[in-house]
């Protein structure tokens, strides 16, 4: 393999690790002993001793201390040696690896995402405190980026927001594949986003088939496409996805107006279109009943002339005026 090769990792090494009490315990007691040689060399004036025991508190005794390593559940130390992977060492508990290798995080080499938060539990804090420490969390996280001003399919520009819910599955790919895989997680929602919302409209339109998927009447859909757009191309930083939710939509300030109105305008026309169907039937059923019960005897002029003032009484906005006839509808 060549420099300008790129090395891919994707396996994960399992970092063997050994208890670490009795390498606590041991180093401390070594370090004790060697005080207390120090200290009686000194009076009985042995000074081989003195340097020997010198040489071991200030260069050799605290070093085991090193590898001692402390995980709680759902966290990890990737390690290396030397520059090289040397394994992933997993599990809660109490751990002594080799003093010579060292634990890295390339999630904290930033102080933080712009216009990112990571949930933790029902606490919001910036992506930097998160991946401040060396040690990898493997919990599941929440990552919510800033709202998106988007086109959707028919041009409009739509303002969107998504929550993304995931977690580390491979920490070796997630240290040495990519710079920062949280920050990398970051662009890859905002630009998988944009991809998704581009191929829907945001609703509906008059007159378009019903079957017709849209960014408001089809978040399931688009949910899942979305997801699965994020999973493609942040698996090579070993994360999952494990869901994605638009928790925010909303037409742009600039034609939020317009599209109001036009809503407003077509829940108007719909309402009357209800309205006059109700109408036509219950006028027709009173002229039937009418006629059935001989109430009244009406020809067709006076059929006409009651359908009309039913039909204006039941469509009207207002409330019906009535107007005494004493003459005859043939004067």
């Amino acid at each position: 393999m060549t420099n300008n090769e790129r090395t891919i990792i994707t396996e994960e090494v399992y970092a063997k690790g050994r208890s670490g009490m009795p390498v606590l315990i041991l180093t401390t007691l070594l370090y004790l002993g060697a005080i207390a040689g120090l200290v009686l060399s000194i009076i009985h004036e042995r000074t081989a001793l003195i340097v020997i025991t010198g040489i071991y508190l200030g260069l050799i005794g605290w070093f085991p201390y090193l590898g001692l390593a402390v995980l709680r559940p759902n966290e990890a130390y990737v390690l290396t040696l030397f520059g090289k992977y040397y394994g992933t060492l997993k599990g809660p508990g109490f751990f002594f690896v080799n003093p010579f290798t060292s634990a890295i995080n390339t999630a904290g080499n930033k102080e933080g995402i712009s216009g990112a938060e990571i949930v933790v539990g029902d606490t919001k804090v910036s992506a930097g405190e998160v991946f401040a420490s060396k040690k990898i969390s493997l919990k599941t996280l929440t990552l919510s980026n800033d709202k998106q001003k988007i086109n959707d399919k028919l041009g409009n520009p739509i303002e969107i927001g998504i929550v993304v819910i995931w977690r580390v599955v491979n920490t070796a790919q997630a240290m040495f594949n990519v710079d920062n895989y949280a920050e990398f997680l970051s662009i890859q929602c905002d630009s998988a986003l944009r991809n998704i919302v581009r191929l829907y409209p945001y609703d509906v339109a008059d007159g378009a088939n019903l079957d017709e998927k849209s960014l408001r009447g089809s978040s399931i859909e688009i949910a899942e496409s979305l997801q699965n757009e994020i999973q493609d191309k942040v698996g090579i930083a070993g994360l999952e996805i494990i869901e994605a939710k638009i928790t925010s939509l909303a037409y742009a300030p600039e034609i939020a107006a317009a599209m109001l109105q036009r809503q407003q305008a077509s829940a108007i026309v719909d309402a009357k279109q209800l309205i006059v169907e109700a109408a036509v039937g219950m006028v027709e059923a009173a002229l039937v009943k009418l006629s059935e019960n001989r109430v009244v005897h009406l020809d067709e002029e006076r059929k006409a002339a009651m359908a009309s003032n039913l039909l204006v009484v039941l469509c009207g906005n207002r409330d019906a005026q009535p107007i005494v006839n004493s003459g005859t509808l043939y004067q």
